[in-house]
């Protein structure tokens, strides 16, 4: 069975709690429960992991692709609008990324409008809350 990984990146530990006007009610573990519903739907496994930390999804992205995974579906967060190191991540693996954001960055403060990671993204789902994710794991099933 194809495994995708869903990496999620800093503060999104504390969705429910963190802005909820601009990123919703539901927690990360809420979201997490959707996806795995729908992956068992879809007949893919689900490998969820968060992290504070850049390096950490650093090494995850290196790690689904030497897993074999079928896609990767990142929201890193902050890093988004900044890591170039996690863009060349990215840029470095086979494996289809595809990045998810809850809210939609070009409609925010202008720092956010940069998206480094998006330039080398398969994807990008924006704007669309936690349904984001379920649109994304869906075209990363088709894949």
């Amino acid at each position: 069975m194809a495994t995708i990984f869903i990496l999620n990146g800093p503060n999104l530990n504390r969705l429910g709690r963190r802005e909820p006007e601009i990123y919703g009610t539901r927690t990360l573990d809420d979201i997490a429960a959707t996806l795995s519903r729908r992956a068992d739907a879809l007949g893919v496994t689900l490998d969820i992991r968060q992290s504070n930390h850049e390096g950490h999804l650093i090494d995850w992205l290196h790690e689904a692709e030497d897993r074999g995974a079928k896609a990767v579906i990142l929201n890193a967060g902050g890093y988004s609008h900044t890591s170039v190191a996690l863009r060349d991540a990215v840029a470095a693996i086979a494996t289809p990324v595809i990045v998810v954001h809850l809210s939609d960055p070009a409609s925010r403060e202008a720092f956010r409008h940069a998206d480094l990671i998006a330039e080398v993204a398969v994807l990008t789902v924006k704007g669309a809350g936690p349904e984001g994710y379920v649109t994304a794991l869906d075209a990363a099933a088709r894949l």
